[in-house]
């Protein structure tokens, strides 16, 4: 069988003191179309690897100042050359070295004197193997590499979920909850309270004249008096179960989790309040020089004969009093109406 000719790139570095064995393997390697380089001494191997990384080494042991086992230690000790085959050529042909030239590394071992044939069918089934752990290992990385790039897409398209989520239950102009999520948080909340036999409040806000802000100071500022207002609002309700919600136009809810009748209308009042500080101009208000707020307050402890409904309603008609009232304060629904 003809021996196949390697590729003319392959790099074999013969690591020998002995001239004639350097001559012969040279002569092989050359006659089968290697590229070789030699080194006459174990310390030389150094020097020679760090010029340019071989793809085979064949060392011999028994060299002065360093043989070839502490060559082979010193090359499998550091990462840059660990992975480099070394293939052993050596006259010691003891158990006891072969041995020893496995655990200090070695990819193979060949007693001298050698046969040509065996020695380059070792020399090309090491350069195959390694070639192909090269190329499987590449082959790993590209995989990785795809995994991890799946993996960013996953987790982008996680976030951009999440993100589609927010949206559909966010207002876009002021990124409060939206008038879908706020039938959510009621039903939630309502269902929570009538587990635990607590009371649910809500507070209808409505920013008082707001049609003549618009037709006073045009409609971008009154889209910025809108996201002004909210987080004024927002601010105002601090506590992680409460939930503050777009109506719609002008008008805002809040759901106030186990909030019984005398601290909603505190709540009412200081939300009254912070939108008042605000201190935004408005001329065409009857209630006052600047933008304010109508609040109507309700408390409900929900029942079997009771619905969410009920709530809003008794929400609205405090909002309708607050109006009627002159604007621009808090009214709590009568203790009657939510008994």
């Amino acid at each position: 069988m003809k021996t196949p000719i390697a590729p003319a790139d392959t790099d074999i570095l013969i690591v020998d003191d002995n001239p004639t064995n350097l001559d012969l393997l040279s002569e092989v390697l050359e006659g089968h179309g290697y590229r070789y380089r030699v080194a006459t001494s174990g310390r030389a191997t150094f020097g020679a690897i760090a010029a340019a990384r071989p793809d085979l080494v064949l060392l011999d042991i028994s060299m002065p100042e360093m043989n070839g086992y502490e060559v082979c230690e010193r090359l499998k000790a550091d990462p840059e050359t660990a992975r480099i085959p070394i293939l052993f050529l050596s006259a010691l042909d003891e158990p006891f070295d072969k041995v020893r030239a496995f655990d200090v590394g070695a990819a193979d071992y060949i007693g001298k004197p050698f046969q040509i044939p065996e020695v380059m069918a070792r020399i090309e089934h090491q350069l195959a193997r390694s070639r192909l752990e090269l190329d499987l290992e590449r082959r790993n990385q590209e995989l990785a590499d795809k995994n991890a790039a799946l993996l960013r897409l996953s987790e982008a398209l996680e976030q951009a979920n999440r993100e589609l989520a927010r949206l559909t239950v966010t207002d876009p102009l002021t990124g409060l909850a939206n008038r879908r999520r706020i039938h959510e948080a009621i039903d939630e909340e309502w269902r929570r309270a009538l587990r635990n036999r607590e009371p649910v409040s809500a507070l209808m806000i409505d920013i008082d004249c707001f049609k003549l802000f618009n037709d006073t100071y045009g409609h971008l500022e009154g889209d910025a008096c809108l996201r002004s207002v909210s987080e004024a609002i927002r601010g105002s309700t601090r506590r992680a179960g409460d939930v503050v919600g777009r109506w719609g136009g002008e008008e805002f809810l809040v759901i106030l989790s186990g909030m019984g009748r005398d601290d909603a209308g505190r709540q009412g009042e200081r939300i009254r309040s912070a939108v008042e500080s605000l201190a935004i101009p408005h001329q065409a208000s009857s209630a006052a020089s600047v933008v304010t707020v109508s609040v109507g307050a309700a408390t409900v402890v929900p029942g079997e004969q009771r619905e969410p409904n009920q709530l809003l309603a008794k929400a609205d008609q405090a909002l309708y009093r607050a109006k009627a009232q002159g604007r621009n304060r808090s009214v709590s629904a009568e203790e009657r109406q939510v008994e």
